[in-house]
């Protein structure tokens, strides 16, 4: 019956990459509003899940509990994007085995996230699966990137980098930015947005004293200028003589991002953390993230060390093996033309 079915609705790769566009857009949307809920110390507004005060779609007008209510708003929207998304992928026409199994990930990863939200409430924000949250929202945008980026090409249609030095220079980026990212998550739940409000009390990690907050902010500073200065080091590599330059351009906006936050960083422990700067802060470390997945993206796969030809593994994706490249492409379709 689901073979019938594919058969007869088909959506074509054009209309199927402008789904995965908006499920990336609604991943970033969910992190953003994550952060506002935390950052306005709505992280209790609805004390309990999935209802806001036993008030089903009608939460009361109450600020927080309207914060709260819209980011679970959001997530429902979200997840009706991505189940269409998992959907769509096996109607999408070439059918390609991977997209379906990106595509497949992305509701998990959301329904994942409504049970970690709401042992998030029912724990009254531990820091801990606060951070959970909030990393698993990263690796969700690790999941809608690469389908939306894949979604975009067939396997033939960009060719591989032979500048092997180069591409693993740059993939050595991956892990310091994910260190930055969970220091970040750190000094969140050590600092004063833990989420409470009205005199709640929400608990804050406190391994180092009265000190956490400072000692964990100066290692977040220190990975974040190892991350920079090694991303400045990656800049120049690519643009010696003979490296392959694909990756100078998104590397360029990733930089031009960590100046950025650099700067808001500063500003934000010199005004004591208020809450508007170190939501732009979230927000632009989003955002430099994906930056970087549009980098490592854009650096693109190795050709094969014996130099020959790349080959689709998956029989599925193509129609044969030989069309792996733009020449085995354009040879495949001119026999089709001579057949037609």
């Amino acid at each position: 019956m689901f073979a019938r079915l594919r058969n007869r609705f088909e959506i074509s790769p054009h209309r199927y990459a402008q789904v995965t566009v908006l499920a990336l857009i609604g991943l970033s949307l969910i992190v953003l509003s994550g952060a506002a809920v935390r950052l306005t110390d709505s992280g209790l507004g609805c004390p309990d899940w999935p209802q806001c005060y036993g008030a089903g779609s009608h939460p009361p007008l109450e600020t927080h509990a309207i914060i709260e209510s819209t980011n679970r708003i959001i997530t429902g929207l979200l997840g009706i994007v991505v189940i269409a998304a998992c959907i769509l992928a096996f109607f999408r026409r070439p059918y390609r085995r991977h997209l379906a199994i990106f595509g497949a990930l992305l509701p998990l990863g959301v329904i994942a996230q409504a049970i970690l939200g709401a042992l998030v409430v029912k724990y009254d924000l531990r820091p801990e699966l606060v951070m959970g949250h909030f990393i698993l929202s990263m690796m969700l945008l690790d999941a809608g990137f690469a389908l939306m980026w894949c979604s975009r090409y067939e396997p033939w249609d960009r060719r591989r980098s032979w500048d092997r030095k180069g591409v693993w220079a740059v993939r050595a980026l991956v892990p310091l930015g994910q260190l930055t990212i969970l220091a970040g998550t750190v000094a969140t739940g050590s600092g004063p947005h833990a989420g409470e409000f009205e005199g709640q009390f929400v608990e804050r990690f406190h391994f180092m004293g009265s000190d956490t907050l400072e000692w964990v902010v100066q290692r977040h500073a220190a990975l974040a200028t190892i991350y920079g200065l090694a991303a400045i080091g990656v800049w120049f590599y690519l643009r010696r003589p003979g490296g392959d330059r694909r990756a100078v351009k998104p590397l360029t906006v990733v930089l031009l991002l960590l100046l950025l936050q650099g700067i808001l960083g500063y500003v934000q422990w010199e005004l004591e953390l208020p809450p508007e700067i170190v939501w732009f802060h979230v927000a632009i470390a989003t955002f430099n993230w994906l930056a970087m997945l549009w980098t490592i993206a854009a650096a693109g796969r190795l050709e094969p060390r014996d130099g020959t030809p790349a080959v689709v593994a998956d029989a599925d994706d193509a129609g044969s093996a030989d069309r792996a490249t733009p020449a085995g492409a354009a040879a495949g379709s001119r026999a089709g033309a001579g057949a037609a």
